[in-house]
């Protein structure tokens, strides 16, 4: 009898493994749909792709393995010097404050970047800087059912889009509980 609450923990923690890797795997899909979408887009336009938020992230150990978290398109903009270091079009920017003219891109992908902004006011100026330096905005950020997402000490927003409409939710300290949205066009 005292291994039935053993056998209950168990299951229980195996189930909720189980939810967490099935939500990652779903995460992993699109990403990778919406990064060949971007692609795609970019290619029909017959403009450059451009990634905002390195393909290796802050994680050095992506580096040593070179394992990025996904392609790594014609130009990449990090604020981070070693998010982006061996992209041979490396920009070192704010994605506040992307240094490019209007419509440059034919797409920009931006992966796991805008919850790490730290309002939802910085997140709009975000943006509308995608929006306005290329024709197609791709968004892909954590899913609100991930513990990771939950746990992260540097996700200061959550961010979700349905339809052309992206939705922008402070996290944390500062006190604003209100839900913002930035409809986009294409992403």
């Amino acid at each position: 009898m005292p291994y039935i609450g053993w056998f209950i923990v168990s299951g229980i923690c195996l189930g909720i493994v189980a939810w967490q890797l099935s939500i990652w795997i779903d995460e992993k899909r699109f990403k990778n749909k919406q990064y060949q979408t971007a692609l795609a887009y970019a290619q029909s336009r017959n403009k450059p792709l451009l990634i905002a938020g390195g393909p290796y992230g802050n994680r050095r150990v992506r580096h040593l393995l070179k394992i990025p978290a996904h392609g790594n398109g014609d130009f990449c903009l990090d604020i981070d010097r070693n998010a982006v270091a061996g992209h041979p079009n490396a920009v070192i920017a704010s994605v506040t404050h992307i240094p490019f003219t209007d419509k440059t891109f034919g797409a920009v992908f931006a992966s796991h970047l805008l919850e790490h902004l730290p309002t939802t006011i910085a997140a709009r100026q975000a943006l509308a800087e995608l929006n306005r330096t290329a024709e197609g905005v791709f968004i892909v950020s954590p899913s609100r059912q991930s513990i990771s997402g939950w746990l992260h000490p540097d996700h200061h927003l959550w961010v979700w889009q349905k339809g052309g409409t992206t939705y922008l939710k402070q996290r944390g300290k500062l006190g604003i509980k209100q839900t913002q949205e930035y409809t986009n066009d294409n992403g």
